[in-house]
């Protein structure tokens, strides 16, 4: 162990916004000779994990890419067994989660999903709407690019009902019309599985947030690795394309 990762962890310097690719599940399975679907058995255990962990260390915002718009392409089966894990997952968790005050929002093209899981979601939102101690966010049928496409055709429809003037459209008003517009951008970006890419997540919001790739797979993902995650986090120098 690295004299970094023995380092304590500065509460007054952790990231406002911390968003994590959970990638995995699929590899961790096969390592083990079983089935992918065992592989997303074992990363919701790693969702209830992460969450005590950020409750703990005092996360605000955490961000997680549950399920992308390039996974439809995933066999049907496949599909229909993330959603029924999620579902599952909701019912015996919600009770938990409202406990500690955390509010859950989606993002993405949640109309795509299949009945029951809107449903269960729905419910898991109106519980959770008024807790106030941590946001947590869910990608689900999200992607990057259509997000920021979604953005953009509504500040058109708005400019072509002359609601606004094409010169009002800053930064600022273009993130207004993101999913989730009231949380700040990434500060922290992590994803697991020792891949180094972005795969199209909340690329608006991460312009300038610190990435850490990890070598673990999502199921064995624990508070160990996020306060590892953090630790890196707080020994980087953040410039915002400023001077050294």
């Amino acid at each position: 162990m690295s004299e970094r990762d023995n380092a304590v962890i500065d509460p007054r310097n952790l990231p406002r916004h911390v968003a994590i690719i959970m990638d995995g599940n699929g590899r961790w399975a096969e390592r083990r000779g079983l089935r992918k679907t065992k592989g997303h058995e074992a990363g919701a255990g790693a969702v209830r994990e992460t969450l005590k962990a950020a409750r703990e260390l005092g996360l605000k915002t955490l961000s997680l890419y549950a399920f992308s718009t390039e996974n439809w392409r995933r066999s049907r089966f496949e599909v229909n067994t993330l959603f029924r894990l999620m579902s599952e997952y909701i019912r015996r968790e919600l009770d938990e989660i409202a406990r500690h005050g955390i509010r859950v929002r989606i993002m993405g093209e949640v109309d795509r999903l299949p009945e029951q899981a809107r449903q269960d979601l729905q419910v898991c939102i109106e519980r959770t709407a008024r807790n106030t101690a941590m946001d947590v966010c869910v990608g689900l049928s999200y992607g990057g690019r259509a997000e920021i496409v979604r953005a953009a055709r509504r500040l058109a429809s708005l400019c072509a009902a002359r609601a606004m003037r094409p010169e009002e459209i800053t930064e600022e008003r273009f993130a207004r019309e993101l999913y989730v517009p009231e949380h700040p951008e990434v500060d922290l970006l992590i994803r697991t599985s020792g891949e180094q890419r972005i795969s199209n997540f909340m690329l608006w919001q991460i312009s300038y947030a610190e990435l850490v790739f990890l070598p673990v797979l999502w199921p064995d993902f624990n508070g160990d690795w996020l306060r590892q995650a953090i630790r890196e986090f707080q020994s980087r120098r953040r410039r915002f394309g400023g001077r050294p």
